[in-house]
C-alpha cells in the first residue's frame, strides 16, 4: 500500500508558533547516537497510519519478546486512521508527546516538522557505523535523494523498490479475451478499454481524481505521452497546487524556465483525452467524489477492467483473492505500457513516498535507530511483516512467501520496507513479478535534473494558498474530465492569475535556477 497526498495539516506558521526553542535544543542534543530527548525507557512508541492488522496483539507480543531479548526494550505502535493521520500526527509532535518515530513525507508534514526542529537530523547516525544492517539494506542513492534543502537527512527512506511507477492493474482474463493476452503500448490499452466498455458494459478504468493520474510524473495512468516519453517530472510547491513544466534543456542551460502546465501541449492533449474518456464511459464518472473503498470493491467485484497500481509488489496480493470470489476464472495482470518496454529508463527523483522520522522529543532516540537497524535483519523483518513462520506464513523459494494465517501484514512502508528483504507474494502474477524486479534497480531509471530540488514556500505562502484553493475548485473538474477543456482552463487561468501566479512562477524559477547552479 502506498500513502497518498491528502493536503491536510495545520498552517505552517501556526505550527511553528507552537514549537519553541526548547525543541531545537532537544533536537541538537539528540543528533548523536545514544542521545535522547528525555532518557531511555522500556516501551518504544511510533505512529502508524491505517487500521490495526488482524492478529496484531499476538504478532506484537512475538516481536516484543524477541526485541526485548535482543535490544532490551519493547515497542508500542499507535495506529491512526488514514484520514486523520496527517493532522493527528502533527498535533502529537506539537504537543511534545514522547513517541520515538513516525511515518512522514513531503505529502504529509515533514516540512513543518523540520522547520520547527521537531525532528532529529540523521546524517551523523547514518554515517557512524553503529547501524550496519540499516545502511546495508538501503541504497546510498536513496539516502542522497532524500536530503533536505540544508543537506541533512531527516527521514529513513521506507522503500521496497528504487522507483515507484503508477500503472494499471488489469483483469488478466479480460486482457486475454480482448487483447490477445498482452498490452504493451498505450494505444493497445486504449483499444482494450473501448472494447470492454462496448462488450462487457463495465468501465475501462476506475480511480480517484488526481492530477498525477491525468498529467503524470513522469507517467500517469491516463497520460499517453508519459508512456511514450517518460522524461518529464513537473515542478511544484506542493502536490495539490499548480504544476509547472521546466524546459527540457534546463540542466544544460542552467535556466529552469518553468511554465504553467497548460503551456505544455502534451498536457493539454491529455486533458482532452480524459474529457473524451469521461463522455464515453471509459473512466468512472464519480471521480470527483469517489470513495477509495467503493472503487476497490467495484474492481475486486469484477466491475471494471483496470484500476490504479504502483510498483511496490502489492498488485496481486491486494486484489486477487477477492476478485476470484466474485468472478470465476478471473486473473490479474500488471500493465506498464511503455513504448520502449523495460528499456524506457523513465526520469525519477528517487525521493521516497514515505520516510521514518525520529522525534526530537522522543524519550530514547538511540532506541529508535536501534529498532530501525533491527528490522533491517531478514529474520526480524519477516517476523514483523509476515508474522510467525509456520503459523502465519511459509517460505516459497528463496524470496517468496505464502500467507497461511489471518495476519494481514504489518504496514512495512511505515517502518521496515527494505529492497533486499522484501519477499514476493507466492501467487504474484508473472507480469507483476517482472515489473517489480525491474523497479528495484536504480540502473533502470534516469536521475531527473531536479531530483533533490525542494522549493521553499516562505516567500509566497499567501499566493500559494490561494492558488491551491483555485486548483481545488477549477482544476479538479479538469482532471476528472467533468468540464469542457477550453472553458475549464479559462476559469482556472483567471482564478490563478488573480491569486498571484506571476509572483509564484517567478519565485519557483528563481529557486530552481539557484538549485541548478549549485549542482
Amino acid at each position: 500500500m502506498t500513502a497518498l497526498p491528502n493536503g491536510a495539516g495545520l498552517s505552517r506558521r501556526g505550527f511553528l508558533a507552537g514549537a519553541g526553542a526548547a525543541a531545537a535544543a532537544l533536537a541538537l542534543a539528540a543528533c548523536t547516537p545514544g542521545g535522547g530527548g528525555g532518557g531511555a525507557r522500556s516501551a518504544y512508541g511510533l505512529l502508524l497510519p491505517g487500521d490495526v492488522p488482524p492478529q496484531w496483539d499476538r504478532i506484537r507480543d512475538a516481536v516484543n519478546k524477541k526485541l526485548k531479548a535482543d535490544l532490551g526494550f519493547e515497542f508500542k505502535p499507535e495506529f491512526i486512521n488514514w484520514k486523520d493521520y496527517g493532522s493527528q500526527s502533527l498535533l502529537k509532535f506539537t504537543a511534545g508527546e514522547k513517541f520515538e518515530t513516525a511515518l512522514s513525507a513531503r505529502w504529509l508534514n515533514i516540512a513543518q516538522l523540520i522547520e520547527s526542529k521537531a525532528l532529529v537530523p540523521l546524517d551523523s547516525a547514518i554515517n557512524s557505523g553503529d547501524y550496519p544492517n540499516l545502511t546495508a539494506t538501503i541504497d546510498k542513492s536513496a539516502f542522497d535523494a532524500n536530503r533536505w534543502t540544508d543537506g541533512e537527512i531527516y527521514g529513513i527512506p521506507a522503500v521496497n523498490s528504487a522507483a515507484r511507477i503508477h500503472h494499471h492493474v488489469a483483469r488478466g482474463d479480460l486482457v486475454e479475451k480482448y487483447a490477445g493476452g498482452s498490452i504493451t503500448t498505450f494505444e493497445q490499452l486504449e483499444k482494450f478499454w473501448y472494447d470492454v466498455v462496448q462488450k462487457e458494459g463495465i468501465p475501462g478504468y476506475i480511480n480517484r481524481n488526481s492530477v498525477f493520474d491525468v498529467l503524470g510524473a513522469p507517467t500517469g495512468n491516463l497520460y499517453a505521452e508519459g508512456w511514450e516519453s517518460p522524461d518529464l517530472i513537473p515542478l511544484y510547491f506542493s502536490s495539490d497546487s499548480l504544476l509547472f513544466v521546466p524546459g527540457k534543456n534546463a540542466a544544460s542551460s542552467g535556466s529552469a524556465n518553468a511554465v504553467p502546465f497548460w503551456e505544455y501541449e502534451p498536457y493539454v492533449e491529455s486533458l482532452h483525452r480524459v474529457r473524451k474518456y469521461y463522455q464515453d464511459g471509459i473512466i468512472n464518472a464519480d471521480r470527483l467524489n469517489a470513495d477509495p473503498a467503493t472503487l476497490r470493491a467495484q474492481f475486486d467485484g469484477g466491475g471494471a477492467a483496470t484500476t490504479s497500481g504502483i510498483t511496490d509488489g502489492n498488485d496481486t496480493s491486494s486484489h486477487l483473492a477477492q476478485l476470484e470470489k466474485a468472478v470465476s476464472g478471473a486473473t490479474l495482470a500488471t500493465l506498464l505500457p511503455f513504448r520502449d518496454g523495460e528499456g524506457a529508463k523513465p526520469n525519477q527523483t528517487f525521493q521516497a513516498d514515505n520516510v521514518v522520522v525520529v522525534n526530537a522529543k522522543g524519550a530514547d532516540n538511540d532506541a529508535a535507530l536501534q529498532l530501525l537497524d533491527w528490522v533491517s535483519i531478514q529474520e526480524n523483518h519477516d517476523l514483523l511483516q509476515y508474522g510467525v513462520e509456520g503459523t502465519d506464513w511459509k517460505a516459497v523459494g528463496d524470496d517468496g512467501y505464502e500467507a497461511t494465517g489471518e495476519y494481514n501484514n504489518f504496514p512495512g512502508f511505515a517502518l521496515s520496507w527494505r529492497i533486499p528483504l522484501e519477499r514476493k507474494f507466492s501467487r504474484m502474477s508473472e507480469s507483476e513479478s517482472g515489473w517489480f524486479e525491474w523497479s528495484k534497480s536504480y540502473e533502470n531509471f534516469t536521475l531527473d535534473p531536479f531530483a533533490t530540488f525542494i522549493p521553499d514556500l516562505s516567500e509566497i505562502e499567501s499566493e500559494h494558498s490561494q492558488i491551491t484553493a483555485a486548483i481545488a475548485e477549477y482544476g479538479n473538474p479538469l482532471w476528472a474530465g467533468a468540464v469542457e477543456v477550453e472553458a475549464g482552463l479559462d476559469s482556472l487561468k483567471k482564478a490563478v492569475d488573480q491569486a498571484g501566479l506571476a509572483k509564484v512562477q517567478d519565485e519557483l524559477n528563481k529557486q530552481a535556477d539557484a538549485y541548478l547552479a549549485s549542482q
